[in-house]
């Protein structure tokens, strides 16, 4: 049970087999569901006896980059002790009060064979509604609202979110390491993992410890954006990591979504536009290592970003960072020059090769004091809080899928469902924010603006070219919106597929970002989240005449009054309120 009573986990190995089931607010969330993995030939989990356990707490506190600035881990925990197939395993549940989660543990034998992964989730309630995204391995498709019997065969990516007896329910793994990412596909009813990267699995000499199989259970949307569960599962960060005035999460100008690779004469023109936009780093993209001087111009283009205060990103391929000796000597160049961080794009498949080389990446990266943004990548399973110098991941359908250069655009309704799946166990690098009228597509500068602060990303590594930035109307606001919060509220007028309307405070300054769906709505936000003011509000708002523009208004509020947002299809809403 959790800390708070209000959720139960419940294992037992009733005819042999291993599972558990959850329960919230005394509601079903989950039925009956397998805990298991196959090695060396035989299914731990089956022909299973629970011969003894030893009960734990959890309870601390640690400061986190993203949409708040704490976490809290309260928990209260079991260590099961199981005889399966001749083998004697353990067994962790993990009990909070936002959600519960599950683990096999093997010891270590010589040569053991690691074959399959045999866990799932059964949820409760029938038939109930989902967000969830067919699986690709670099996590890039699109979030769609379905029902669980409409899944069919297909393979489905984690995070899914799912309404289950009027609960918000996210099911996710955390703490991937030393073993294969997961898929998803339904079994008779049942969402069972695959090791899609691994399909022959693996041999180890080493204890076998399985990724967490997560269930995140909230009473609201609020609750649901808030879980950092994903993230307590993982080991803390070392003291030196954890303290580390190095790593810094800021705002980044970017090229290649606006004119493709970066051009070698013009890198002091982009520090430049970075500086007058206020963001701490410029990124330089794919296409660096093919001008003229690349080492000569790098080096020169960090040395005026530093006068400038602007740190400065690299890109690179994952190929040229796959092995220990190529990662310490990049990296160690790299850090000789002043390069701050390191953009780390299309890394392989996870399979147990991969998922490791994610850790030893971060790990060789912190030693040269380098912070981490991991492109083309598998979805986050809380390693951020071991390795927090991994600011960010992509793992997410974002601006690059809504681009004419490539004939791409986004569903209408895809925006609006990621702070609810997606973003619930990580941050992402969705890339946001293009003003260029024509790469809109639909979209109104205020959906645009609104994707900056809803899309969490402590390295915020802005689509837009910074010209249209500095001339946008909205520009005041753009400069101060931060890349990681104090606090997040989602308000009324939220539900995945429709819209998504968020409150976000950094320090005593709040922010009100909404992003409409493909239909045009009106909605009513109070103010009641703020303290006594009074407050100033500045808003900007569509206008209705053309996407590109904004209805701009200046007013006093006060807690106890309401604002309406008029919202276009594939609309939006930006305001900042500050204290007068």
């Amino acid at each position: 049970m959790s800390p708070d009573g209000k959720v139960s986990a419940f294992v037992n190995d009733d005819g042999g087999a291993l599972t558990y089931r959850v329960t919230a607010d005394g509601k079903p969330v989950l039925d009956s569901s397998p805990i298991g993995l196959r090695s060396n030939g035989r299914d731990l989990g089956k022909a299973v006896s629970i011969k003894s356990f030893r009960r734990g707490k959890i309870d601390e506190r640690y400061a986190i980059f993203g949409g708040k600035a704490w976490a809290s881990n309260k928990a209260n925990t079991a260590t099961i002790s199981l005889a399966s197939n001749g083998e004697t395993i353990e067994a962790d549940v993990h009990v909070a009060n936002d959600g519960v989660a599950v683990r096999l543990r093997l010891p270590a034998l010589p040569g053991r064979s690691v074959d399959a992964d045999l866990s799932g989730w059964n949820l409760a309630g029938g038939n109930p509604r989902l967000w969830a995204t067919e699986f690709l391995p670099d996590y890039e498709n699109v979030y769609a609202a379905t029902t669980l019997d409409k899944l069919g065969n297909k393979n489905y990516g984690l995070p899914l979110t799912a309404k289950v007896n009027g609960l918000w329910v996210t099911l996710s793994e955390a703490a991937v390491v030393d073993y294969g990412d997961s898929s998803i596909h339904l079994n008779d009813g049942t969402l069972v993992t695959s090791l899609y990267a691994d399909p022959q699995g693996w041999h180890t000499d080493e204890a076998v410890v399985q990724p967490w199989r997560v269930t995140i259970v909230a009473r609201d949307l609020t609750g649901l954006v808030n879980t950092t569960l994903v993230q307590n599962l993982n080991p803390p960060p070392s003291k030196a990591l954890a303290g580390a005035k190095w790593i810094r999460p800021g705002r980044s100008s970017w090229q290649w979504l606006a004119i493709g690779d970066p051009l070698e004469g013009d890198q002091k023109q982009w520090v430049d536009w970075t500086h007058q936009l206020g963001f701490e780093y410029y990124l330089i993209d794919d296409g660096w290592a093919k001008w003229q001087q690349p080492w000569q111009s790098l080096t020169d283009t960090v040395a005026y970003a530093r006068t400038q205060g602007v740190g400065i990103w690299v890109w690179v391929h994952s190929n040229d960072v796959a092995t220990p000796a190529a990662r310490q000597a990049l990296f160690r160049r790299f850090a000789d020059i002043g390069v701050v961080g390191v953009k780390v794009d299309f890394p392989q498949g996870a399979n147990r090769e991969w998922t490791n080389w994610y850790i030893d990446t971060a790990k060789e990266a912190a030693a040269d004091h380098l912070m981490v943004d991991f492109h083309g990548a598998a979805k986050p399973s809380g390693t951020e809080r071991t390795w927090p110098n991994v600011l960010t991941r992509e793992g997410v359908r974002g601006h690059e899928w809504h681009i004419t250069r490539y004939n791409r655009k986004l569903p209408s309704e895809h925006d609006t469902i990621l702070p609810f799946t997606r973003y619930v166990v990580g941050p992402g690098d969705y890339t946001p924010t293009v003003f260029e009228p024509k790469e809109l597509q639909g979209n109104s500068w205020a959906h645009e603006l609104a994707q900056m602060v809803i899309f969490t990303s402590p390295y915020l590594s802005m689509g837009g070219h910074p010209e249209t930035y500095l001339s946008n109307p909205g520009l005041d606001v753009l400069k101060a919106v931060p890349a990681i919060w104090d606090q997040t509220l989602v308000l009324d007028g939220s539900e995945p597929g429709k819209a998504v309307i968020m409150a976000r405070r950094s320090g005593n300054d709040w922010y009100i970002a909404a992003i409409n769906n493909g239909e045009a709505r009106d909605v009513t936000v109070k103010l009641s989240f703020l303290q006594k003011g009074p407050w100033q509000l500045v808003e900007l708002s569509d206008s209705q005449d053309k996407p590109d523009a904004y209805n701009r208004h200046s007013k006093p509020v006060t807690p106890d009054q309401s604002i309406t947002l008029n919202m276009r299809a594939r609309g939006g809403f930006v305001a900042r309120l500050q204290i007068r």
